[in-house]
């Protein structure tokens, strides 16, 4: 089974605004991919929003009239259902699937935006069933089994806009008043892919079937999402964890998936989940508790035709020096290799977070053993030259793949601690080392940016249609400015320390000679050098540079470098807008 997610990305009749410049599938594409995957024995199942995430469609004022909110569909509204039922049409139609997924999820502020003005409160739960049978009526038409992610009827029962309420094991909806309503041939999704113990799993499920669900799914997932690299190590700990809970012959289930999102710019090479896909795969057809590892790497190998330790071993560009070890308290990855990319580098309002971290020694290594994992997988294996049956080919061709995180962790290694060394050279009145710093340090970070931009540009356009990409460019482009910025500022401001200094120098000079026979004035009389002498102070007219006479502050207390943050978060301390 596959289960293809789409949000707008999919054809409307008479919608043209649906899927706008999103580069949304045809359904001639469409029709494609179920021949593909019939041929193959894979039963595709469209995977749609019918009330919340839409707001990509919502956003144009055509649709104005479908909000609740800016994210969430207006509930108990007829021309609501009535787009619904063409979003439906819409998405089944190419499929020979008659299961479908109406998503569901996280539909926060339900009824309370328009819903309220326009039919006053009710509670939210009420809204979200009366709103599931509307749209359950809508499949059975169309002969449809649907589905629902289940989060909303555990976060509205907790009254909670966050996902604390869907996992906090003492909450249970399943009142008799909610049970009496509940539709009874609807299946409910479990998704979970935030917990290492297997008991969590285990009594969500049964609180899914007090709602009267006898048999719900479970999700997890391959941590692709708001990174460049899979999460690997975390993705086994939480895999292995729904993995069991799912094969426990007492309180397992019938149906279970594993997901991969794009969520924040889908910046993640997707094709890094492989060695989380194939460890479900394994552990799910084992009869243990957990899979021969030495059989796992070498069938990654002939499967994949990549080196597992390898591909495991870039999930570390998401890991500090003293690395993030795993435990039952751990319920997300952090994802530092992103917002240390992105983050602002004249301002790097988030150092006071690593200081203490030798990030540059920890990319540098990184970015060494993955080119070196390169080279070495594009030529023939060591030990199979002599091999009549490898013929000289290559050894892991899959492994070209890890040119990405390696780019990523090359920039790392001369962006970390970058701005912290042009402070301290700033503030001492170094104006050598900050000169070297510009046109050393920063001018290769330049170039590598560009590179790594160019790279991921190439990667991007081989796998996907060019719509999305501009999400990514633009943040490229703003990266590069910046640097080109701050090395514009780090020039500007010596030019006009050492024009300055040579002002002095020839008024001085000036006044010596005046009474002398000659006022001549020779090119080695004028003070080139960069240096202070420690004891001036900084006038206006010099031109300071006010962004590196900030103090920063700590923003994240306890987390250092473990944060998982967006980009909007980590771009800039100012708010957008």
């Amino acid at each position: 089974m596959l289960q293809l997610y789409t949000e707008d990305t999919y054809e409307v009749e008479g919608e043209p605004l649906f899927g706008y410049m999103r580069g949304k599938y045809t359904t001639r594409e469409l029709c494609r991919l179920d021949d593909y995957a019939y041929d193959l024995g894979i039963e595709i199942i469209p995977c749609i929003q019918t009330l919340g995430h839409l707001g990509q469609v919502l956003q144009w004022p055509n649709y104005t009239h479908l909000r609740d909110n800016s994210e969430v569909l207006l509930a108990g509204s007829e021309p609501t259902y009535e787009f619904i039922e063409k979003m439906i049409s819409a998405a089944t139609g190419p499929f020979r699937s008659k299961r479908i997924h109406l998503g569901m999820d996280e539909a926060y502020g339900l009824g309370e935006g328009r819903y309220r003005q326009l039919f006053g409160y009710k509670e939210p739960t009420q809204i979200f069933v009366y709103h599931l049978q509307r749209v359950m009526e809508i499949c059975s038409r169309y002969g449809l089994q649907p589905m629902i992610w289940s989060d909303m009827l555990f976060c509205l029962a907790a009254k909670s806009n966050s996902l604390q309420g869907y996992y906090d094991q003492g909450n249970n909806p399943a009142t008799p008043e909610l049970v009496e309503i509940m539709p009874s041939d609807i299946d409910l999704v479990f998704w979970d892919y935030y917990h290492t113990g297997e008991e969590v799993y285990e009594q969500k499920l049964q609180q899914h079937r007090d709602l009267g669900c006898s048999q719900p799914w479970l999700a997890s997932a391959s941590w692709t999402w708001s990174r460049f690299w899979t999460a690997l190590p975390f993705t086994f700990q939480t895999v292995r964890a729904s993995t069991l809970a799912a094969k426990n012959k007492n309180t397992g289930v019938k149906n279970a998936f594993i997901t991969i999102w794009g969520d924040e710019g889908n910046e993640c090479d997707i094709f890094s989940c492989l060695p989380g896909l194939y460890y479900y795969a394994q552990l799910g057809y084992c009869e243990k508790d957990d899979v021969d590892l030495s059989i796992l790497k070498q069938s990654f190998d002939a499967i994949c035709g990549a080196n597992f330790d390898d591909w495991v071993y870039a999930s570390k560009i998401d890991d500090s020096p003293s690395g993030n070890p795993i435990t039952t308290r751990t319920h997300f990855n952090a994802n530092p290799s992103k917002w240390l990319l992105w983050e602002d580098p004249m301002l790097g309002f988030l150092t006071p977070q690593y200081t203490d971290e030798d990030l540059e020694t920890h990319y540098g290594q990184i970015a060494d053993h993955l080119f070196t994992s390169l080279k070495e997988s594009s030529h023939p294996a060591k030990n199979g030259n002599n091999d009549p049956n490898t013929n000289g080919t290559i050894h892991y061709p899959l492994n070209a793949r890890l040119e990405l995180p390696a780019r990523v962790a090359l920039v790392l290694s001369l962006k970390c601690h970058l701005r912290q060394r042009c402070v301290a050279a700033y503030r001492a009145r170094d104006h050598e080392q900050l000169y070297e710093l510009a046109t050393g340090r920063l001018t290769r970070l330049i170039d590598a940016v560009e590179s790594l931009w160019q790279y991921h540009r190439r990667l991007w356009m081989d796998m996907y249609k060019p719509f999305g990409w501009e999400v990514l460019e633009l943040r490229y482009g703003g990266l590069r400015t910046r640097l080109a910025t701050m090395y514009h500022q780090i020039m500007t401001y010596l030019e006009k320390r050492s024009n300055t200094k040579n002002n002095e120098a020839l008024a001085s000079k000036a006044n010596k000679t005046s009474s002398s026979s000659s006022s001549t004035l020779a090119i080695d009389d004028l003070d080139l050098d960069l240096i202070d002498d420690g004891n001036e102070e900084e006038d206006d007219d010099d031109g300071s540079l006010a962004e590196f006479d900030i103090d920063l502050q700590c923003l994240f207390y306890g987390s250092k470098t473990n944060m998982l943050l967006d980009y909007s978060r980590v771009v800039t301390p100012s708010r957008p807008g």
